[in-house]
């Protein structure tokens, strides 16, 4: 069965209990951005609240939950959508299966940015905290047999229909999730979308949070953290994307 013809049930019938621990690494600058224009922690509570105010409703199965896992569901997609995510689709929160994994997606995203603007020549060194959640739903897991046999669609860098598409069979089949081969870890690493709130064990995430700090050159994207390095290197997909124009 293609990616293209895969029913809710035939996607359910391939489902299975999920259960683990997943990364997610987000931008950690926001409380630090608005505590520089104000002169007390009172008026920087007023000052959330008005900017709070101006933002998407929170989706009320997600009222539960810890900003950190809530905030994908809150938001649209940007122009496009993403992976397994259509414009007018539902939100979905992305994890990885480590850290640098994580990273490594992340940092091309923030590399495109960067390829989209190339007048700021690199982005200065920018925090951004890692975290951990725990999940416990039924999933599919797109590595494994059959639906490894379109690992080249489920992997594709830029076209998402098919991803979408098949996203949309596994909500109608009430699944929580889709574990998937990482597409920017050039090391083998993996990644989770989770389609529903529900997927997640806790409503808040596991104790351990660390701070990354990231660079962005036309060239790679480096993640510091104390001791520790992560280095991407982007050229591979700047040169695809300037060989196929």
């Amino acid at each position: 069965m293609s990616s293209s013809t895969w029913t809710p049930r035939a996607v359910s019938s391939e489902s299975d209990r999920w259960r683990g621990i997943v990364w997610r690494v987000v931008e950690a600058q926001h409380t630090a951005a608005t505590m520089k224009l104000v002169d007390s922690a009172a008026e920087q509570d007023l000052l959330e609240a008005l900017l709070d105010g101006g933002k998407p409703a929170w989706p009320e199965d997600t009222l539960d939950l810890d900003y950190l896992l809530a905030t994908p569901f809150r938001y649209p997609p940007r122009a496009g959508g993403s992976r397994f995510r259509a414009e007018a689709d539902p939100g979905v929160f992305y994890g990885a299966g480590s850290v640098r994994t994580a990273c490594a997606e992340l940092g091309y995203w923030r590399w495109r940015f960067l390829r989209d603007a190339p007048e700021l020549g690199r982005v200065e060194p920018v925090a951004h905290t890692a975290f951990r959640t725990q999940l416990d739903t039924r999933a599919v897991d797109l590595r494994a047999t059959p639906f490894d046999r379109d690992d080249t669609i489920w992997r594709h860098p830029s076209d998402y229909g098919p991803c979408q598409h098949f996203a949309r069979q596994c909500r109608q089949s009430a699944l929580g999730a889709i574990v998937y081969a990482s597409v920017r870890d050039p090391l083998p690493g993996w990644c989770i979308a989770v389609l529903e709130p529900a997927a997640f064990a806790r409503p808040r995430p596991l104790a351990g949070n660390q701070t990354w700090w990231l660079a962005v050159t036309p060239d790679e994207a480096t993640w510091r953290r104390r001791q520790q390095s992560l280095v991407v290197d982007m050229r591979r997909w700047r040169d695809d994307m300037e060989g196929s124009r």
